[in-house]
């Protein structure tokens, strides 16, 4: 079904563009699927490198590239845990996951 749309009188010249900047860089993350993926799967807790690797079945260097684009955007951080110092546990930072959420929200409302 066909909606009209409404024609106005003026043109409207003076409208103030949106700052979707921020929106813009969490969507530009996540358009990658093992981004996305590794941001979704950190939702439940902490997870090793190798642990996200072979979930994705990807290689783990590959998974680190992509860990080290979102620690640098800030929506994960990486730690060591307990007596295994070998390996490195990644969990989301959910305060700057809500800030890109409500971001992207901003745009899509």
């Amino acid at each position: 079904m066909l909606r009209e749309l409404p024609v106005l009188d003026d043109l409207r010249m003076n409208l103030v563009p949106p700052d979707v900047a921020e929106a813009a860089a969490a969507a530009a993350l996540l358009a990658d699927p093992i981004r996305a993926s590794i941001v979704r799967m950190l939702r439940d807790g902490p997870v090793c490198v190798c642990e996200m690797a072979a979930a994705l079945g990807a290689r783990e260097n590959n998974v680190s590239n992509h860990l080290a684009r979102l620690r640098d955007a800030g929506l994960v951080r990486a730690s060591r845990h307990g007596a295994d110092t070998r390996r490195v546990y990644y969990e989301r930072d959910d305060a700057a996951c809500r800030r890109a959420h409500d971001a992207l929200g901003e745009v899509l409302g």
